[in-house]
């Protein structure tokens, strides 16, 4: 195993752990002949949340894919949700795309951006800059170690009422947000109205906003996530609350225009719409949000 995929396995590992929809769908997949194992699941992206403060953010986090030869893609700007993002294509295709969003924690309300610097002005120096790259348990460890304190749940709560992406990475940190099936690499289940309809038959929420499926103005990324499970959290005031934690998204690419006539089996990632889409990204963002989460109730 190199380094990279190392990297990756200590992502997914406690993520798997974390989000019983993950297993779940795996073994309803294997039990449909969908897949052999777990392994034949072509994971289309990775995604990330970071806060837009000094020291931390995409200008901190990216550096650790850009050391393992990932490439620094497509800005986005999500407005309503005061959030920038980019996307980063891996070294090679038989690794996943990146997606890591940073909230511009300068465009929220005064006591949000004070109850945000309370935990994080204490990081006074880059963490990453502090690892050594070339290691990847120490990379592996740094995606789940606390680089601030807990809040306490009424902090947590403020921030929650102006921005539940505020709220999710303060309590869950870099935690690894989702990672993402792609549909159209499946037989028969190569469509999202078909591998929706069969997430939704093993007892899968899947997030409505916007639509079940997302859909790009081109019609060429098509979108859609299950709604992030709730876990027990412990806060700093020793209380214990239900809130989202993590989820599973599901992507189908379609072959570019002039790909389209090719046969299936010829078609590669080269040949299929690549990137992202904002208007998609924007309502996949809202699977940790309460409007969704709670039809996990």
């Amino acid at each position: 195993m190199d380094a990279l995929d190392k990297i990756m396995d200590a992502l997914f590992t406690p993520y798997r752990e974390r989000v019983p929809d993950v297993g779940k769908i795996i073994r309803a997949m294997q039990s449909a002949g969908m897949i052999e194992k777990e392994s034949d699941i072509e994971n289309d992206h990775v995604a990330f949340r970071t806060l837009g403060v000094p020291n931390l953010g995409i200008a901190s986090f990216e550096k650790i894919f850009l050391y393992y030869g990932y490439t620094k893609e497509d800005p986005y700007f999500f407005a309503k949700k005061k959030l920038n993002a980019y996307w980063y294509s891996p070294p090679s295709p038989n690794y996943p795309r990146i997606f890591i969003s940073e909230l511009r924690v300068g465009d929220l309300s005064a006591d949000s951006q004070q109850l945000i610097h309370k935990f994080t002005a204490p990081i006074t120096s880059d963490p990453v800059d502090k690892m050594d790259l070339d290691k990847p348990d120490q990379v592996g460890t740094f995606f789940h170690q606390p680089l601030w304190d807990l809040p306490t749940f009424a902090e947590y709560e403020a921030l929650a009422a102006e921005s539940e992406y505020a709220a999710w990475v303060i309590y869950n940190r870099y935690y690894l947000n989702h990672y993402t099936i792609s549909v159209h690499q499946l037989a028969d289940f190569s469509t999202l109205e078909k591998f929706n309809a069969f997430l939704e038959s093993i007892g899968v929420v899947l997030n409505s906003a916007g639509g079940t499926i997302k859909v790009s103005p081109d019609g060429l990324l098509r979108q859609s996530s299950s709604v992030a499970k709730l876990f027990m959290a412990q806060f700093s005031c020793g209380t214990v609350h239900e809130i989202p934690g993590s989820y599973v998204e599901f992507a189908e690419r379609l072959p570019l225009p002039e790909f389209r006539d090719l046969p299936k089996e010829k078609l590669t990632r080269a040949h299929r719409r690549e990137g992202f889409e904002a208007g998609n990204a924007d309502k996949i963002f809202e699977s940790t949000f309460r409007e969704q989460t709670q039809k996990e109730k």
